[in-house]
């Protein structure tokens, strides 16, 4: 997720409405939105990824759907019935005004994820001073360096990559 408030990119879905967010504000949904970014999946295929059980992932898409940020995209014959395939509305979705909630369970989503990693992973917290021009220009070269990293072709495994830089309260 972007909190990028200015991109004006089609296909970017801004987040503003209070059942946005209260749909980004559980971690499964979170991993739901995750797994979609991929393209789109099957229910089956979905809960076998997260390692949730298929009613749970049904649930969870129901609330990402009501509050427009899935859909549907099709569906496929199987053998005793039919099978629905869904996908994300927009590629990345834009929070110029996070909520502690969404915030939380964004960090829970990627905790999850974290522990179900197949290879080790990257995870540092790190404090230091800056001054607002320092910090604005770190901000700057983080996004780059995000924006810029090139995607290898599909069949490759996907990484997540969650960067944030804040500003301690009462400092």
């Amino acid at each position: 997720m972007s909190h990028q408030p200015d991109d004006p990119d089609d296909s970017v879905q801004r987040i503003s409405t209070s059942l946005q967010h209260t749909a980004l504000a559980h971690p499964t949904r979170q991993r739901l939105l995750f797994a979609l970014s991929g393209g789109p999946s099957t229910i089956s295929r979905l809960a076998a990824r997260l390692g949730v059980n298929k009613g749970s992932v049904s649930h969870h898409l129901g609330a990402l759907r009501e509050a427009g940020l899935i859909q549907e995209a099709g569906t496929r014959q199987v053998r005793g019935g039919t099978e629905k395939y869904y996908r994300r509305t927009a590629e990345r979705l834009v929070v110029a005004q996070p909520r502690a909630e969404g915030t939380a369970a964004l960090f829970g989503a990627v905790a999850q994820e974290l522990e179900r990693s197949p290879v080790g992973h990257l995870l540092t917290l790190r404090h230091i001073r800056l001054g607002p021009a320092k910090a604005a220009e770190l901000a700057k070269a983080l996004a780059e360096l995000v924006d810029g990293a090139e995607e290898e072709p599909d069949g490759e495994p996907v990484h997540g990559l969650l960067v944030t830089l804040y500003q301690q309260a009462g400092t």
